[in-house]
């Protein structure tokens, strides 16, 4: 299947939802707003950092002097364990509400306020995968929904420039993990196959939007994408939640990690933004034999270091869109070196 390079929609087969492609759209002139240069150098440690080693935090709290990841309960957190409160339902029956608990994390990937994942070893890398794993399976025995997510860069809202991500855990099906389900359970049902699986060998066989692969990860430009770089990282073999995976598959997801965010630094020779998370199936489900493991990475870069893509007007009233096809997007991070644009600096 070649790049359709004219105006046309595609389906998203984990949402149902569509997107519109615009590919002539894409060499219009620009004249809006642009973001600041995410390229800037960040010392080791800062003293003012509520997330490097030893540093207060809020609350009156003092981080330890942390030499690997570190994790700690967000001290602003959006959810909490200990919510007693009862909703009384009102009326009309279209009014609903529902009382929602859990609990929130921050993982700080490692002591060096600097180095992003990109930037660190992969022994690194893999010490942050075995933190979101362990943090899973203590969670999962009290919550049915586990969200493993990192949001890099002040583009994308992120607080602290220190690298860290979060985790989120609540007894709710949350909406994308609901409806994700709903399509994925729909497929095996109708198919009698692994959604995911299948979308694997079709990627596998068409090639042209695999950004990288190794024996138990694929990492592809979805035919679907919203954003003009986004990405899906699969599991190849029948893992369904972070807790399954085993030790080689967690060192060959490090190398798979470093190889993506390395070509996502190197396309704008920047600190490349993007909110990524994990989608594991839910612990409330009698058969989760539909799932496969597999993160989302949303990065909102479009033309430079400087340029986003704005989910605005057609977008937030319609449906998606975007300039740039899947194809194209694939073609400039396979390019693009798995060796980080710093070490030439």
């Amino acid at each position: 299947m070649s790049s359709l390079e004219f105006t046309h929609r595609r389906k998203n087969p984990l949402t149902g939802d569509w997107v519109l492609v615009s590919p002539h759209r894409n060499n219009r002139p620009w004249s809006g707003a642009t973001e600041a240069d995410c390229s800037e150098q960040l010392p080791s440690y800062d003293d003012n950092c509520p997330l490097c080693p030893g540093n207060e935090r809020a609350l009156e709290t003092s981080n330890p002097n942390f030499k690997e990841t570190f994790v700690f309960v967000n001290d602003f957190g959006a959810l909490v364990s200990d919510n007693d409160n009862v909703v009384n339902q009102e009326t009309p029956s279209f009014i609903k509400a529902d009382v929602a608990r859990g609990e929130c994390r921050v993982i700080c990937f490692s002591p060096d306020h600097s180095k992003t994942l990109p930037e660190l070893s992969n022994t690194e890398i893999e010490a942050v995968i075995n933190t979101w794993q362990a943090n899973y399976n203590e969670l999962s025995e009290q919550y049915n929904c586990v969200h493993i997510f990192e949001n890099k860069g002040a583009i994308m809202g992120c607080s602290q420039p220190h690298p860290h991500g979060q985790i989120w855990a609540h007894d709710h099906m949350s909406t994308e993990i609901e409806v994700e389900n709903t399509h994925l359970a729909a497929y095996q049902q109708s198919e009698d196959s692994n959604l995911l699986a299948d979308y694997i060998k079709f990627e596998n066989e068409q090639k042209e939007r695999v950004i990288y692969s190794n024996e138990h990860w694929l990492v592809v430009v979805p035919y679907w994408a919203v954003w003009p770089f986004e990405t899906l990282l699969i599991a190849k073999g029948d893992v369904r939640h972070m807790g399954q995976l085993n030790e080689q598959q967690k060192a060959s997801l490090s190398e798979a990690l470093k190889a993506l965010t390395t070509k996502y630094d190197n396309v704008f020779n920047c600190s490349f933004p993007y909110s990524m998370g994990w989608h594991s199936a839910p612990n409330n489900l009698g058969d989760d034999s539909h799932w496969r493991l597999h993160a989302h990475f949303y990065p909102p870069l479009l033309r430079s270091a400087t340029v986003k893509k704005h989910m605005v007007g057609y977008e937030m009233l319609a449906e998606s869109q975007r300039d740039l096809t899947a194809e194209t997007a694939a073609s400039i991070l396979q390019k693009a070196s798995t060796t980080h644009y710093k070490k030439g600096l």
